[in-house]
Parts: structure tokens; C-alpha cells; sequence
């Protein structure tokens, strides 16, 4: 794995040289923990929406503005602080990480001392600009602290990591709002980033080779190019899987890696993937934003049994997401476009099942969860699917523009689902998703799926 040009090993590195330490995975612990505290940033607006309104008085079309600002700040930060990275390298980006943390956990604690819906929306913006860096920011650690075979293990962690944090979110909130009120929940949320910002500096520098807890042995290990190889085999699919009939129905091709920015911004691999993961995660931002308000006011529970049933959706997505990147990997021999058609044909069915969804807790929940589960089976493969159409060099511009465009997704299908129930209902907003999903299915469907020898199976099998 090539990272350049390595700083020399921090003389106060208080391992003996040749112990095998395992620090990297206290990288990824902290990795993991970073991104269950920004992701419960994200959700538990939601969870205190349908008390925001009460006291504000807001219509569904402003309240769903409020949850999209955060969302078009997200996305409007990714090419810039994509090319800083790359301006700033390794040493000097790494302030970047946990001045975002420590931003993200300061506006969300502003939006419990908000008076208006005007300052609401500043502060949702906030978080968005402030958590913008994160994407690119972790990736680009993971990078650097994993050698290639245990890339796909961290890659996974950090997927399920983001589905985490909207699990916990609603049982905590509907306690802190029976408590205390809506306000302290974001009071509460605001601590433990502030905290974990500081802990980031002093334990996460930018390369193993600079940290006193990361052994010679372990970044000679982290740095290996031997097992790049070794994986590779270990991955090739099994010969008694012959998927011949499934590379033409999924239009499986060797392709030219794309190497320059302009081939991948004139790319339809990477412009229908973005296109269709914004999509994908329009709908996931519609339950973690939308599914509390839908459940309090239409289905009428209360707090409590909506705090139980808004977690539904996540615990199914991390489900989901798990499978689908082992799925993926082990059974269709790295082919990704697979789970993601899956994923999104399934989603649409859920989507449609919920307009007739009964006021009845276990059949929510049962619905709530396979919408997660189903919509979380393609979620790994959209950012998978640019590492193998791109180079290792294209890839960063590749997924920055994927999730540019994914996150846009994610903040304006909120955005519409506000305006659709001011004009009509629920249903009208089960529909909508439901088309949203069609058109993601329709977008995966027209793509390539790269391959190269050892996924083909042999001519005369």
C-alpha cells in the first residue's frame, strides 16, 4: 500500500521494537465511536421534531427544511474539503478531524438553547458544514491504519458504525424528553463529541509510524504490499459458484480503470451510482427524520412505544449492511451490483407495504425493520462499487463525487416529503419513496459491473 513519503518513527514510542502491537484496532474503535456520536447528531432532530413544532408552531414544509439544511451543508462541504486533504497532506490535515468533531457537538448543543425556527435552521446547518469533513477525513485514516485483507473487516465496522448511532438515538431522547424536555437532548448529545475530539488528538496522529503505541512490527505489517496479493486469492470465487448467467444479466465487464478527474466526471458508472444512492439515501434520511413525526401523530403511540419503533428501521439496517457486504464478498466473488438491485427492488416493495401499514405495534416494527434491513443490503456496495471502476488514485475524486451527490439526495427527498404533507398525506409520501426506489433500482440496472479474471469463471465450465 503506497502512502508516500512516511514520517521516521516517533523516538517516544514506548513499544519494544519487535512486538506485534494491534493498535490500529483501537484506531478503529475510536473510528467507530466518532461516527455512532455524529451519526446520533443526525438523528435526533428527529425524535424532537414533532415538540419543535408544537412549540413553534412550524408547517411539515419548513420542519422538513429544518432537517434538510443539514444535509445540503454536508454535501456542499465534500469537493472542497476533499482537494484540502489532498492540499494540506497527511501531517497538516490531521487538526481537521477533531475540529469538526469539536464544531459538530458545539452546534448541536446550540439547537437546545434555539428561540426561533430561524436560529433552528442555522444551527442544522451548522452541524452540516461542521460533520462535512468526516466522510473523507475517516476513509482517509482507515487508509493509512489498515493493510489491505482487513480493509473490507474495517470498511464493514465503519458502515455498521453509521447505523448504530440512529439505534440508540430514539430510546434515549424519548427518555430525556420524559425527564427533562426536547432541549437537553441536545445538550446531552453535545458532550460526548467535545470529549472524543480531544481523545482523537492525543491518540489517532495521521500515519502508524508516528504514534508511540504502534510498533515497528505493526507498521511494517499495516504497510505490507504481500498481502494485497494474499487477499486476493483468498477472495477468488469459489469454483463450484459458476456465475456466468448472472455476468450477463448484470452486464459484467472488464473495464479501464478511470484514471483523470475528467473520466470520472464523464463517467455514467459513477454518475448513475451517485444518482441512485442519493436515491437510497433519501429514503434512509426520510426514516430517520420523518418515521417519529409519522408514528406520534398518524399512528398515534406514544413516546415511549415511538421510541422502540423508530429504532426498528436501524437495527435492520445494520443487519442489512452486514450482510450485504458479506453476501457481496463470499458468495458473488466481489460483484456488487447484485445487492445493490436487490436492495433496491426489496425497498420498494417495503415502501409500498407501509401505505397500508395498521395502527398495530408489532407489524410496524416488524415493516419498520426489513425497510432498514432492505435499504441497508446495497448501502456497502455504493461505495465499493467506484473502487473498481477508478484507480486507486481516481478513487478519492470518484467517491467524493458519489456521495456529493448521495448526500444532496439525502437532504432534498426530507425536503419533499415536508411539502407533501402539507398538500396531501402519508400516503402520498409512501409513494413517493416508493418511485424512489424504482428509479434507484432503474439507475443500478444501467451501470457496468467490473470484473477481472479470477471473478470469471472458466471457459469450458
Amino acid at each position: 500500500m503506497s502512502l508516500g513519503a512516511e514520517p521516521q518513527k516517533s523516538e517516544a514510542c514506548i513499544i519494544p521494537p519487535g512486538k506485534m502491537t494491534h493498535y490500529r484496532w483501537i484506531v478503529m474503535i475510536l473510528i467507530f465511536l466518532t461516527w455512532v456520536i455524529v451519526t446520533a447528531d443526525r438523528a435526533n432532530l428527529g425524535v424532537a421534531l414533532p415538540y419543535i413544532r408544537k412549540e413553534f408552531a412550524i408547517s411539515n414544509a419548513e420542519a422538513g427544511l429544518i432537517i434538510s439544511l443539514f444535509g445540503y451543508g454536508y454535501s456542499l462541504c465534500q469537493l472542497p474539503i476533499g482537494l484540502l486533504y489532498k492540499k494540506l497532506g497527511a501531517d497538516r490535515s490531521r487538526i481537521i478531524l477533531p475540529v469538526s468533531m469539536f464544531m459538530t457537538s458545539l452546534f448541536t448543543g446550540l439547537l437546545g438553547t434555539t428561540s426561533s425556527p430561524f436560529l433552528l435552521k442555522v444551527y442544522r446547518l451548522g452541524v452540516g458544514i461542521s460533520e462535512g469533513p468526516f466522510g473523507v477525513g475517516t476513509l482517509n485514516i482507515m487508509n493509512r491504519w489498515f493493510p489491505p485483507k482487513e480493509k473490507g473487516t474495517a470498511g464493514g465496522l465503519l458502515q455498521a458504525s453509521t447505523k448504530v448511532g440512529p439505534v440508540i438515538v430514539p430510546i434515549i431522547c424519548v427518555t430525556i424528553i420524559e425527564m427533562f424536555g426536547w432541549r437537553e437532548i441536545f445538550y446531552f448529545f453535545a458532550i460526548p463529541g467535545i470529549l472524543l475530539a480531544f481523545v482523537w488528538w492525543y491518540l489517532v496522529p495521521s500515519n502508524p509510524s508516528q504514534s508511540k503505541y504502534c510498533s515497528p512490527a505493526e507498521v511494517a505489517y499495516i504497510e505490507s504490499e504481500y498481502v494485497a496479493t494474499t487477499v486476493e486469492k483468498k477472495t477468488t470465487l469459489p469454483k463450484k459458484y459458476n456465475l456466468a448467467w448472472l455476468d450477463k444479466l448484470i452486464l459484467s465487464k472488464k473495464l479501464k480503470p478511470l484514471e483523470t478527474v475528467s473520466e470520472v466526471y464523464h463517467s455514467w458508472n459513477i454518475i448513475g451510482t451517485a444518482i441512485a444512492f442519493g436515491c437510497m439515501s433519501g429514503i434512509s434520511a426520510t426514516m430517520m427524520s420523518w418515521i417519529p413525526t409519522f408514528l406520534v401523530t398518524v399512528k398515534g403511540f406514544t413516546s415511549i412505544k415511538m421510541g422502540f419503533l423508530a429504532s426498528a428501521p436501524f437495527i435492520g439496517s445494520v443487519i442489512g449492511t452486514t450482510l450485504g457486504g458479506i453476501i457481496s464478498d463470499r458468495i458473488l466473488g466481489k460483484r456488487r451490483k447484485p445487492t445493490m438491485l436487490l436492495g433496491s427492488i426489496c425497498t420498494t416493495l417495503t415502501m409500498y407495504a407501509l401505505i397500508y401499514a395498521p395502527n398495530n405495534m408489532i407489524y410496524l416494527g416488524i415493516m419498520l425493520f426489513m425497510t432498514g434491513l432492505t435499504v441497508g443490503l446495497g448501502y456497502p456496495g455504493f461505495s465499493v462499487y467506484p473502487m473498481g471502476v477508478a484507480s486507486k488514485e481516481a478513487y478519492p475524486v470518484a467517491f467524493s463525487l458519489v456521495n456529493f451527490i448521495g448526500q444532496i439526495g439525502s437532504a432534498t427527498i426530507p425536503l419533499v416529503v415536508g411539502f407533501l404533507l402539507d398538500a396531501f398525506n402519508w400516503n402520498a409520501v409512501f409513494i413517493f419513496l416508493t418511485a424512489a426506489s424504482i428509479i434507484c433500482f432503474t439507475l443500478i440496472a444501467t451501470l457496468d459491473e467490473p470484473v477481472d479474471d479470477t471473478m470469471m469463471p472458466p471457459k469450458n465450465s
